[in-house]
C-alpha cells in the first residue's frame, strides 16, 4: 500500500484520538500508581491507611473542583496548548511524589504528599472537558459516543497495566524508582502532541477536503474561545447540565471505590501477595475497557435508533442497577476468585456508561462543549433573506442524495428535532411536503416535546441570537395539518 494510500485510510481525526487515547491511558496509569506502591509506603514512611486515603483525596478533591474551570480553561486556551500545560502539570506531580521522600520527612512530608496529588488532580482535571471539545469538532455526531467510549477504554487499560507493571518494578527496585521510570514516557507523549495536535480539523496542514466533508464540521457552532461568565452562570443554571453532573457523580462513586481499592482489597482483606493482586488487580480495569468501548458502539446505535433522549437514557438506567447488585455480591461471597469475578464484571457494567454520559453533555453543550454551556443561533429571517431564492430546492437535492446514500428521513439531531421539524421552522413548504412525500413521522417530537407543526408556528423556539425573536409560519402549519389529515383517511 503506498503513503498515499495509508494517509487515506488512516484519518487524521483518527490519528488526533489515538493521541487523546493515550492521554487517558497515561492519565490513569499516573492515578493509579498510587495505589499499588501504597503497599510499601505505608510501612515506609510510617503512614496509616487513613493518611494514604487523605493523600488520594487530594488528587480527588483537585480533580473535581477544577472541572469547570479546567473546561473553561481550555475553551479559552485551545486543546493543543492545553494538553501541554496540565501534561506537564501532571508529570512534575508524577515524579515529585517518589522525590519527594528524599527531602521531608514527618508532617511535612505528608502535607507535601497530599500538595502533590492535589496538582496531580488538578492537572488531570481539564482531559476529559477538553478532549470532549476536540471530538465534537474532530468528528460527527454520530461518532461521538463511540469516540468516548474508546478514550474510556485507554483509561481502563492504563487502569489495567498499572498493578502488574508497578508491583513488578516495585518488587524488584522500590516503590520510588519504580514510580519515577513508568512516569518518563507522558514527555514523549506531550512532546507529540505539541507537534501534531490541533484545535480544529482546519487547522491542520495535513487535512484533506474530502476528510473535512466527511467530519462536516461546517454544520457546527463554532467553539467561542471568549466564554464568560454569564455563559458560565448559565451553565450552573441548566436542567440537564445539572442533572447529568449529579448522576454522574453517582456514577463515579461507585467508579474510585472500585479502581482507588482494590488492589489494597485483593491483598488486605482476600490475603493475596503483592504480585499475586499486581495481575489480579488487572483484571477490573480491563472489564471496564471493554465495557467502555461496547458501552459507546451500543449507546450510538441506540442514538440512531431510538433518537438521543432514549438512546443516551437506556445504557445507564440498565447498567447501573446491575452494577450496583454485583458489588454486593463481590463483598459477600466467600470464594476470592468469584469475589474478583464480581467486581470485575461491576466494574463494567459500570463504564458502559460513559459513552452515553459524555455524548450527553456534548450534546447539550454544542458549540461550548468544554464548559458544557449555551447553543449558538443566527440572526436570520426563517423566509431565507439571507440565502438564495433556490434554497429549497437545494435543499430537496441535499435530501434526494442523503436518501439515496440510505440516510433515515426521521433521523434526530441533538434537541431531538428531525428533518421536518428543521422545515417546518424555516417555514419552508416545498421540503415539507417532500418529507412527508417520502414518509417523514408528521407526529416526530423533539425533546422537549414540540411538534414539526409547533415549529412552524414559533413554538419551538425563536431564530434570533438567544431565540427572542419568534417567526411564525400559518402556511406551513396548515400545509402540515392537511397532510396530517389526509395521512389519517
Amino acid at each position: 500500500m503506498s503513503p498515499a494510500a495509508r494517509a487515506a485510510f488512516i484519518r487524521i481525526r483518527w490519528r488526533i484520538l489515538s493521541l487523546l487515547f493515550g492521554f487517558g491511558f497515561l492519565a490513569y496509569f499516573q492515578q493509579k500508581s498510587i495505589t499499588v506502591v501504597a503497599a510499601q509506603m505505608m510501612p515506609g514512611l510510617n503512614l496509616s491507611q487513613f493518611q494514604i486515603s487523605l493523600i488520594e483525596w487530594g488528587f480527588v478533591v483537585g480533580y473535581a473542583v477544577f472541572q469547570l474551570p479546567g473546561g473553561v480553561f481550555g475553551q479559552r486556551q485551545g486543546a493543543r496548548r492545553t494538553f501541554v500545560i496540565i501534561g506537564l502539570g501532571a508529570f512534575l506531580a508524577t515524579i515529585a511524589l517518589p522525590l519527594a521522600p528524599y527531602l521531608l520527612v514527618g508532617t511535612g512530608l505528608f502535607v507535601a504528599l497530599v500538595a502533590v496529588q492535589l496538582l496531580l488532580g488538578c492537572s488531570q482535571a481539564a482531559i476529559f472537558p477538553v478532549s470532549a471539545g476536540v471530538f465534537e469538532v474532530w468528528f460527527p455526531p454520530r461518532q461521538w459516543t463511540s469516540v468516548q467510549g474508546l478514550q474510556t477504554m485507554g483509561l481502563g487499560l492504563g487502569a489495567a497495566l498499572t498493578p502488574p507493571l508497578v508491583a513488578t518494578l516495585m518488587s524488584s527496585m522500590g516503590w520510588q524508582p519504580a514510580l519515577l521510570w513508568v512516569s518518563l514516557p507522558a514527555v514523549a507523549l506531550i512532546a507529540l502532541w505539541a507537534w501534531y495536535g490541533r484545535n480544529s480539523p482546519r487547522e491542520h496542514p495535513s487535512m484533506s477536503a474530502q476528510e473535512l466533508a466527511e467530519i462536516g464540521t461546517q454544520e457546527l457552532p463554532p467553539v467561542d474561545a471568549k466564554i464568560n461568565f454569564k455563559q458560565l452562570l448559565n451553565i450552573l443554571k441548566n436542567r440537564n447540565v445539572l442533572l447529568l453532573a449529579f448522576s454522574y457523580l453517582c456514577m463515579n462513586y461507585s467508579f474510585y471505590l472500585l479502581s482507588n481499592w482494590v488492589f489494597l482489597y485483593l491483598v488486605q482483606e482476600r490475603h493475596f501477595s503483592i504480585l499475586e493482586s499486581g495481575w489480579l488487580a488487572s483484571v477490573p480495569p480491563l472489564a471496564s475497557a471493554v465495557g467502555a468501548g461496547v458501552g459507546g458502539i451500543v449507546t450510538g446505535y441506540l442514538c440512531r435508533r431510538l433518537g438521543n433522549r432514549w438512546g443516551y437514557r437506556l445504557v445507564p438506567m440498565i447498567a447501573m442497577p446491575i452494577a450496583g447488585a454485583l458489588l454486593l455480591i463481590a463483598v459477600g461471597v466467600a470464594n476470592p476468585y468469584l469475589a474478583l469475578a464480581a467486581l470485575a464484571t461491576s466494574f463494567a457494567a459500570v463504564e458502559l456508561n460513559e459513552g452515553a454520559y459524555w455524548g450527553a453533555a456534548m450534546t447539550v453543550g454544542r458549540g461550548d462543549t468544554m464548559a458544557a454551556a449555551g447553543l449558538g443561533s443566527v440572526d436570520a429571517d426563517t423566509r431565507g433573506v439571507y440565502t438564495t431564492p433556490d434554497v429549497q430546492e437545494r435543499s430537496i437535492a441535499s435530501l434526494k442524495l442523503l436518501l439515496a446514500a440510505g440516510g433515515e428521513i426521521n433521523a434526530t439531531e441533538f434537541r431531538g428535532q428531525t428533518p421536518l421539524h428543521g422545515a417546518a421552522f424555516w417555514g419552508w413548504n416545498d421540503v415539507v411536503q417532500f418529507l412527508v412525500d417520502h414518509h417523514a413521522n408528521l407526529n416526530a417530537v423533539d425533546l422537549k416535546g414540540k411538534t414539526p407543526i409547533d415549529s412552524a408556528m414559533g413554538r419551538a423556539g425563536g431564530n434570533s441570537r438567544g431565540g427572542q425573536r419568534i417567526d411564525v409560519h400559518e402556511d406551513t402549519a396548515a400545509l402540515l395539518k392537511k397532510l396530517g389529515e389526509t395521512a389519517a383517511k
